[in-house]
């Protein structure tokens, strides 16, 4: 109690036992706290993260029916939901009409043509008899000029062989004239013929179009992952491009930290890593850089002094081997913080506390591969 009131009397040692007692502190936090793997190394915070994929709907619609709950792993390919598609089998029944009409209109058109050029044939048959009632005409005038000549046949006799022949010859000229008439009528059946089999081909791909979108109603994964999120549930009504399920893909998880631009040069690609997770303290993790900000962060775009310059950092991604992550499918997790480290000195060497753990190695085939 006299020290109590002794405290109450003089405020000023109070205090000065305080400000003891915090230098203390800091001293034992800093004695304690981990000054990490030292020179040669550089390390931020982060949270392992990874692709997202949105599985969308391709067309407006309504979802009929989801084949996955969030958490289930799926397989690139994988139907995991469907789309109603009363709509479009109406527009497929439409279209498969629509071409088998176009087919009977390709049919009745093949038949006008052997119509037409039934009537050719006829009109060339007309001209050769034109042509032969022309030879005997002409006959007829020749011998009915000598018969008149030598006073045998009557002048008459030889004004009608005339007329016969310049009768003759304008029948025969009707007659070619029929028959061009008839072959322009074959062109233009056969151009009919053309058109009609263009409204197939368009008919049909009318149809295929409409399957292509009964096709895509089935909605399938990307790629290998894990169903994060159902955005949509069965019955909404989505338009084009509505997202139904948010995938993570787990052969690309990484962890985005920031590094301080004095040493952000002299990163490259490749760079070895490691991931230390909170969760996890005592598993070392592999990593290698995938990914350095081209940009500074966090500061002004415009930088005056020494002192801002020192502020500036870059964004780097370290990626884990996906062979590794293919072993522990089933036991990543997005959003765990932790710390990641770099070795930007090659001569460096990996203190124990930063060795990758035994059960953490990446397979044999992966480094091969890499």
């Amino acid at each position: 109690m006299n020290i109590f009131a002794s405290l109450k009397k003089n405020p000023l040692i109070a205090v000065a036992i305080l400000a003891v007692l915090l230098l203390l502190a800091w001293w034992a936090w800093k004695s304690l706290a981990s000054t990490g793997p030292g020179d040669g190394f550089v390390g931020g915070n982060g949270r392992i993260e990874a692709t997202e994929i949105d599985v969308a709907t391709k067309l407006p619609g309504r979802v009929d029916e989801i084949l996955v709950r969030e958490g289930d792993f799926v397989t690139a390919g994988q139907a995991v939901a469907k789309m109603q598609l009363d709509t479009l089998d109406a527009q497929k029944n439409e279209a498969e009409a629509g071409r088998e009409q176009a087919r009977h209109a390709v049919t009745a058109s093949e038949a006008q043509v052997a119509l037409r050029e039934s009537d050719v044939a006829a009109a060339k048959a007309q001209v050769v008899q034109a042509e032969a009632q022309l030879d005997a005409a002409r006959r007829r005038l020749v011998r009915s000029e000598t018969l008149t000549t030598e006073g045998a046949a009557s002048v008459q006799e030889l004004d009608d062989n005339r007329a016969t022949v310049r009768g003759t010859e304008a029948a025969l000229a009707a007659t070619r004239a029929q028959v061009a008439a008839a072959e322009a009528a074959v062109a233009a059946a056969k151009a009919q013929v053309i058109g009609a089999q263009s409204s197939v081909d368009a008919a049909t791909a009318t149809v295929a179009r409409v399957e292509a979108d009964i096709n895509d109603s089935v909605l399938r994964a990307p790629r290998d992952g894990r169903v994060q999120v159902r955005v949509a549930q069965p019955g909404e009504v989505l338009a084009g491009g509505g997202r139904v399920l948010n995938l993570l893909d787990l052969s690309d998880v990484y962890m985005t930290f920031f590094v301080p631009e004095t040493v952000a040069g002299r990163i490259a690609i490749g760079t070895e890593a490691r991931i230390v997770l909170d969760a996890a303290p005592d598993l070392v993790i592999p990593a290698k850089v995938s990914f350095v900000s081209s940009q500074a962060q966090f500061t002004p775009k415009t930088v005056e002094t020494a002192d801002e310059r020192q502020k500036l950092m870059f964004r780097v991604r370290a990626q884990i081997p996906p062979a590794l992550l293919q072993k522990y499918l089933t036991q990543v997790k997005t959003g765990v913080p932790g710390m990641a480290w770099l070795k930007i000195d090659p001569k460096a060497v990996w203190p124990d506390s930063l060795k990758v753990s035994a059960t953490l190695q990446v397979p044999d085939t992966a480094k091969t591969a890499q």
